[in-house]
């Protein structure tokens, strides 16, 4: 803590004793901004408890199936019900030389239930499941709908689409960030696992770079299929441009 600089008056010391500071500043005192910043990460980092664990078999609309070992946490930083599905031979994954294949999956309604095709979500979540029980590895369902905006504003910036604006100029327009998602409550769940290396599915690279900042060891990026349809080329196209997404359109 940073030493007041007012100084008063004091009675005369004892024999022997130490002069009192001066208040002035020492050369090792830290700025309350880096204190508190320094707060934030260890809040941040803090350890998450696996609450619960439960096995959960799936099953997809084309009829793919897969066993899930379904993970649910206390201590995470945000508060929020986050789930980690442990896919394939998970455990021998992690004591591999290479790292589990990690997918960061951020709920979506109307994709992952409606099969929207508005978005890529909902193929894209029927992929990595396939490819992390092939492999071995976690999906992490994240309740962050909409770029974490939630699913009424997400159906605002829909109707604002419609009017003409890309994808994140409907949030801009709607007084949100291009993309408010947060990976600190990811990066406790992987820890929880024991999975501090992992090669992380993605076309995003701010997933990589946030956990990154939190600790967690991205070996590789692995990007996702395009899911290219009549009615989310331009949303592809936004994410390519504005946000330096991995997509191929040409390949799709």
């Amino acid at each position: 803590m940073v030493e007041s600089s007012h100084t008063t008056a004091a009675a005369p010391l004892p024999s022997g004793a130490a002069a009192p500071s001066t208040g002035a500043p020492r050369d090792h005192a830290e700025p309350r901004d880096d204190i508190a910043a320094r707060d934030e990460t260890a809040a941040r980092r803090a350890d998450a408890a696996v609450r619960t664990r439960v096995r959960i078999p799936l099953r997809f609309p084309d009829d793919y199936a897969a066993p899930a070992d379904v993970f649910t946490f206390t201590g995470l930083v945000d508060d929020r019900e986050h789930l980690l599905l442990a896919l394939g031979d998970w455990e021998s994954a992690l004591a591999e030389p290479d790292a589990p294949l990690v997918r960061l999956h951020s709920e979506c309604l109307t994709g992952d239930v409606f099969g929207s095709e508005r978005c890529d979500c909902g193929p894209q979540l029927r992929e990595s499941v396939e490819r992390i029980a092939g492999t071995g590895g976690f999906l992490l369902y994240l309740r962050q709908e909409g770029r974490g905006i939630g699913l009424y504003a997400k159906l605002d910036a829909y109707a604002l689409q419609d009017a003409g604006l890309d994808t994140y100029e409907a949030n801009r327009a709607l007084g949100r960030g291009d993309d408010e998602r947060d990976y600190a409550a990811a990066a406790q769940m992987l820890r929880a696992l024991g999975a501090e290396r992992i090669r992380l599915l993605s076309n995003n690279p701010d997933k990589a770079e946030q956990l990154e900042r939190l600790g967690i060891e991205v070996a590789e990026r692995v990007p996702t299929s395009v899911h290219l349809s009549d009615f989310n080329r331009r949303y592809l196209e936004s994410k390519r441009d504005r946000t330096a997404h991995t997509i191929d359109l040409t390949a799709a």
